[in-house]
This record gives structure tokens, C-alpha cells and sequence, in this order.
């Protein structure tokens, strides 16, 4: 048998024990919440909803008000309400006046001291919200209740209350008597109904009996129902939008580095000097001319006007000596006679040039007459 056919042998034999042996079984793997009941907390509210009938929609924003017919129709505030505008607090107002039903959270609680709550839509129908552990505790015959920690919602031609778990931390009141019904715990109330108009609002401290999953235990789920029972409905409870740059961080990270670092090349490479600013200009160009003149202007600034104008003399006494020996020897009035001999020039003008200089300064006029002197007596020799 061949070494092909012997591994063929093996691994059959290995799949017959294998099936053999082997057992099926079922099993179920929880992978949590799907992305949509994570992203919608009321998701499982929106279902049973729907399985009662009714129409259910959800907005970010109260932009969608005027598309919504308030007859027949509520709208669930559930998200944030501390950046809502009076203008949008009067347009939710006239939409239920025309007919709506509003539902919507307290948020705030009652100042006392400023006459107000930090929640304009609160205060616009006239509730107020405090604390239940500010509140007296009830007479002792009303202390005997069963389910303390329920709120009871009782109904005409039934006998006994819906039970729904509101959380029992808050206490709305009714200062004005404005409300027609309300729903109340062992020691407060934690929704009211008024009425607006041709429509209705409802307060109620809290919304989170109807989240998934608190909506399945007790009433909950029927009392929100029995809320909105026979209209559509319009949910909102997400009314913070992440900007854009916390949308860039969260699904594109690595494009955002990559961004930071192109911009951080870009100013690098504008910043960085790649050469001189003006090229300099080439050694060829240089004339003998420009470096004496360069050089003069040197030992003007250094040595000053003295130390150029006896320069001059003494090459010009130098040049004298060469072409008349025994210069040194003759007095000063002959030895100017020598000079207007051998340059052509009157001893005037070179008593001027040759004499020794005032240490005073010279102006510019003064200063390059007596030099053009003294380049005429030296160019003469």
C-alpha cells in the first residue's frame, strides 16, 4: 500500500470515530441588544405601539411641528428640553391648543427664591416639580399601602388601580388646581393631565418605566397606551446631536491623524528656509574700483578724516623723495618750490594740501576738495 493510500485509510477512520462519538446539541448565544435597541432606549415602546395599531414616528427636533396634524396626533418629549426656545415652547403650545396631545418629562426642579425652574416648559403650565423627601408624610391611615413604591393610576368603572413604576424621588404640584387628573404613589404624584385648549397635556416625572426593558413590568406598557391611545404618534428623545468633529473621532480616527500631520508637514515646509532670501551677488562682479571705495569708507569710519588726508601726504612726500633726492634736506618753502615744479601746480594750493590739518572735522565739501588736491599732486608725480 502506498503512502497516499495508507493516509486515506487513516483520516476515514478518524472521520468514522469522530461521527460516532460526536454528540449534537442546540445552544443559543446572547449577543446583547441589537445596534437599533441600542441606539433607540424606547425602541420596544415603538413596537408595542404599533402592535396596538397606532402609527409611530420618531423626530430629532421640533423642526417637524408644523408637518404634524395636531388632531388625532401626540407627540412624546423624552430627551432634553434645556436649550428649547421660548418660540419653540409657543409653537408646541398652539399646536396643542389646535388639538395635540403633548406629553412630555419635568426636568427641573421649583425654585422657590426665583419664582422659577429651569425648565420653560414646566413653568409654562404652571406644575411645579420638588423633591418627595421634602414632602410631610401621609396620615397613618393612607399608610397602609400594598405597593408604596407604585404609582396608581385609577379609572372609572374599575375596580382595582394600573400600577406603573415611576420613579418616586419626584413630586409634581398643581398650585393653581389646573389639572384634571393625576396618578399618585404612597407619598407623591408623578403625573398630571390638563387641558390646553382642544387638546391635552400630560407631566410626568419620569420616563424610564417606558425604556426597554422596565416597559414589560407592571402597567407600563398599558398605561402608555392608555396615553395615547387612538392617535399617531411622534416619539423624540434624542434631541443632542454629536458635531461633526465628535462624529470625525468616532468612524475616522486615522484620517484625522493623518489630516493633523499633513497640515503639520505643510507649515513645517512653508516655515523651513530652503535658501538665502536674495542670492549673493558673484565675486566676478566685484571691480577694483568698488574695494577701494569699500575700503575707504572703512577707514573713514574707523580712523576718521585725519588719518586719510596724512595718508595721502605721505605717499605724495614718498613719491617726491623717489624723483628728487635730498628732498628731506631742504626747508619747508623749498620744498613746496620743488613740488610746483614737479606737478605744474602753484605752491598756493600746495601750501593748502601739504600743510598739516585742524583736528576740528571738515564738512563733506571741504573734506573732498582737500582730498581732490592732494590726488592731483600725487597723480602729477
Amino acid at each position: 500500500m502506498t503512502i497516499g493510500g495508507l493516509i486515506a485509510v487513516l483520516v476515514t477512520a478518524l472521520g468514522v470515530y469522530l461521527y460516532l462519538k460526536a454528540t449534537p446539541y442546540q445552544t443559543e448565544i446572547d449577543h446583547g441588544p441589537a445596534p437599533e435597541a441600542q441606539a433607540n432606549p424606547y425602541l420596544a415602546a415603538e413596537y408595542f405601539l404599533r402592535k396596538q395599531g397606532l402609527t409611530v414616528g420618531h423626530a430629532n427636533s421640533l423642526d417637524v411641528l408644523p408637518t404634524l396634524d395636531p388632531r388625532q396626533h401626540s407627540l412624546l418629549l423624552f430627551g432634553e428640553r434645556y436649550n428649547m426656545t421660548p418660540r419653540q415652547i409657543d409653537q408646541v403650545m398652539n399646536w396643542t391648543r389646535a388639538g395635540g396631545r403633548l406629553l412630555f418629562v419635568a426636568q427641573s426642579l421649583w425654585d422657590d427664591k426665583t419664582g422659577q425652574s429651569n425648565d420653560l416648559l414646566l413653568d409654562r403650565v404652571q406644575l411645579h416639580q420638588s423633591l418627595s423627601k421634602d414632602l410631610k408624610d401621609p396620615p397613618p391611615d393612607l399608610d397602609n399601602d400594598s405597593f408604596p413604591k407604585l404609582t396608581k393610576l385609577y379609572l372609572e368603572n374599575e375596580d382595582a388601580p394600573a400600577y406603573a413604576s415611576f420613579d418616586t424621588a419626584f413630586h409634581l404640584e398643581d398650585p393653581n388646581n389646573l389639572a384634571q387628573s393625576w396618578a399618585n404613589s404612597a407619598k407623591a404624584t408623578h403625573m398630571m393631565q390638563l387641558n390646553h385648549g382642544l387638546g391635552s397635556i400630560i407631566v410626568v416625572t419620569d420616563a424610564d418605566l417606558w425604556k426597554t426593558p422596565t416597559i414589560g413590568q407592571y402597567d407600563n406598557a398599558w398605561l402608555l397606551w392608555y396615553l395615547t391611545a387612538d392617535t399617531s404618534v411622534t416619539l423624540m428623545f434624542n434631541t443632542d446631536h454629536d458635531s461633526l468633529l465628535t462624529l470625525l473621532l468616532r468612524y475616522f480616527p486615522q484620517a484625522l491623524v493623518a489630516l493633523v500631520a499633513l497640515i503639520g508637514l505643510g507649515f513645517w515646509h512653508v516655515g523651513m528656509r530652503s535658501g538665502p532670501l536674495l542670492a549673493p551677488a558673484p565675486k566676478a562682479r566685484r571691480q577694483l574700483q568698488e574695494h577701494l571705495r569699500a575700503s575707504a569708507d572703512f577707514m573713514l569710519r574707523r580712523k576718521g578724516q585725519p588719518h586719510l588726508l596724512q595718508a595721502l601726504q605721505q605717499d605724495i612726500l614718498r613719491r617726491v623723495r623717489r624723483r628728487h633726492p635730498g628732498f628731506d634736506q631742504l626747508g619747508v618753502a623749498e620744498q613746496w618750490l620743488v613740488l610746483s615744479r614737479l606737478t605744474g601746480q602753484p605752491t598756493r594750493a600746495i601750501s593748502q594740501a601739504m600743510s598739516p590739518r585742524p583736528k576740528q572735522r571738515l564738512n563733506n565739501a571741504d573734506f573732498s576738495r582737500q582730498v581732490a588736491h592732494l590726488q592731483t599732486l600725487r597723480n602729477a608725480l
